[in-house]
């Protein structure tokens, strides 16, 4: 069995747990437990081929927080994913520098894990670091339609 979250994990927490996950059966489970729409967020734009990052892929220059798990002296990207839009392509109007800061500056008000886990997303590389698919995430949240988003 999985390792039990916190109440309100982080989404880097809930992804370390489906990764550590044995089987298929409780990677499902735990993403339906910790559905939010953040998540889901994050799962389109790194899994959706459609959902096309308008961000320079590669390393971001960002100072990371320091602050610890839990704490109130960093942001979630629970309360942040309202600004994702800006970050694919042709969901934002904005200037390409306007979109690197706020960018930017969300990474360094995250927790450093969360900051990591946007990082690897707007490369499309979250499997790199967590043992997650595609197929578990369709199976997990069936309601997710997927492509059409460019």
């Amino acid at each position: 069995m999985a390792k039990r979250l916190p109440k309100n994990p982080l989404l880097s927490e809930v992804l370390q747990a489906v990764s550590s996950a044995k089987t298929k059966a409780e990677k499902i489970k735990i993403l339906q437990e910790h559905k939010t729409e953040a998540l889901q967020a994050i799962l389109i734009w790194n899994f959706d081929d459609t959902a096309k990052s308008s961000l320079p892929p590669g390393d971001v220059p960002y100072t990371a927080s320091e602050a610890p798990a839990g704490s109130n002296y960093h942001t979630r990207l629970v309360g942040e994913s309202r600004k994702f839009y800006h970050f694919i392509q042709g969901a934002s109007d904005i200037n390409q520098t306007q979109r690197e800061n706020i960018f930017i500056t969300m990474l360094e008000s995250l927790h450093k894990d969360e900051a990591e886990l946007l990082c690897l997303t707007k490369d499309g590389n979250l499997s790199k670091k967590y043992r997650i698919t595609l197929n578990t995430i369709k199976e997990a949240y069936p309601e997710i339609v997927w492509g059409n988003r460019g």
